[in-house]
């Protein structure tokens, strides 16, 4: 007995400690950014997708497709003139295998960029199902197309083309938003349909739904899927992240995580889009800014703003709704209307409606660590 009351006392003892050490513990947070709008030379600050490539920065904008050189910083631009069969670039996908840019278009179908020439698939010459195309993914030898009148898929190899919609796949709506591939598994964000999910290997399907049956409101925290109205879906790790305009949600296999702006560090609860780089760290395009968990266990984050009336920006690490650290710095975003974002090695890179906002990751790490306030590159400490 005296053993166990000793060892209960320790415990009591190291606890505050143990607290105090999980504290000092946080996230890393972008001080360094890069800024390109038109007076760089895009064809349109405007920017639906966003795509980055090893040394290049694919963009597709509101009137044309764009490429920044990562090494230079010179901006590459296409646009009607110059071949592209249409003005709006919504999606972009790069084939690893060959190098070819695969382009969703807003009213035009889809296009392939390939040795600078362009090929253009549309209802009139192809077996795609419509022609206003949101997203777009590569898939091993095949094509995925996320349209609104359903999802079509292109075979490259034999040029075979194959239709999903209500159907042939448990879409109740066929308002395709979003289309993502990895992992053998390709992940639909359909607007009133969730996230359905096509298992490549054995060719069927899955869909996430809210179990309660109340698809429009989340009555049971944590059951399910948030909403029904999706906008992007990413699976890594063997975790599905889903945003959706009512919130976002996280999905291990056996557990459901609701986020919302009420209780995380999300700006808000109106997500254009996400992008996940891990099981333990996703990135969400929200009308507000950027919001980035960094790390689930603790439910930390990061929300990365600007101040519309200066070109100063800030980030704000929170743990659940309690502010951590402010970081105040020079510019950061160009826009707090987020649209899109993707992470290739340890870069971020936010599309928004004023532009792109490229963040530098040196030193960057994930999850947490123990380590000084942050000071941003304009010189000035966190609060």
């Amino acid at each position: 007995m005296k053993y166990l009351l000793a060892a209960a006392l320790l415990a009591t003892c190291a606890a505050p400690a143990q607290t105090t050490m999980e504290k000092n513990k946080l996230p890393f947070v972008y001080t360094k950014w890069k800024q390109f709008t038109t007076e760089n030379g895009l064809p349109n600050d405007h920017i639906f997708a966003v795509k980055s490539d090893g040394p290049r920065i694919w963009l597709g904008t509101e009137n044309g497709l764009a490429m920044v050189d990562k090494a230079t910083g010179k901006v590459k631009s296409w646009t009607e003139k110059d071949g592209l069969p249409w003005r709006v670039v919504t999606g972009i996908d790069v084939d690893k295998k060959t190098g070819d840019v695969w382009l969703a278009l807003f009213g035009g179908g889809l296009a392939r960029f390939s040795g600078g020439r362009f090929e253009h698939w549309h209802q009139m010459n192809s077996g795609l199902v419509n022609d206003v195309a949101y997203g777009v993914a590569v898939e091993n030898d095949n094509v995925w197309v996320a349209t609104t009148a359903g999802a079509s898929r292109y075979n490259t190899v034999t040029r075979e083309w194959s239709v999903f919609t209500e159907k042939n796949a448990p879409m109740e709506e066929i308002w395709n938003y979003g289309v993502n591939y990895r992992d053998g598994k390709i992940h639909l964000a359909v607007w009133g349909s969730g996230v359905l999910e096509y298992d490549v290997a054995s060719g069927r399907w899955k869909d996430y739904l809210d179990p309660d049956g109340e698809m429009e409101i989340d009555l049971y925290r944590d059951d399910g899927i948030v909403h029904v109205i999706t906008t992007q879906a990413n699976y890594i790790d063997k975790v599905l992240w889903v945003s959706t305009y009512f919130g976002v949600c996280r999905y291990d296999g056996r557990n459901w995580r609701a986020y919302y702006n009420k209780d995380s560090g999300n700006p808000s609860d109106f997500n254009n889009n996400l992008r996940a780089r891990s099981g333990n760290e996703a990135w969400f395009a929200t009308d507000k800014g950027v919001g980035s968990i960094m790390d689930v266990a603790t439910n930390t984050w990061v929300t990365y703003t600007r101040d519309p009336k200066s070109k100063t920006g800030k980030a704000v690490v929170t743990r659940d709704k309690t502010v951590l650290e402010t970081v105040e710095m020079g510019l950061n975003l160009t826009h707090n209307y987020i649209l899109a974002i993707d992470v290739e090695d340890n870069d971020v890179f936010i599309a928004t409606s004023k532009g792109l906002a490229w963040g530098v990751g040196d030193g960057y790490y994930g999850g947490l660590r123990e380590r000084p306030k942050a000071v941003a590159s304009s010189g000035r400490a966190s609060k």
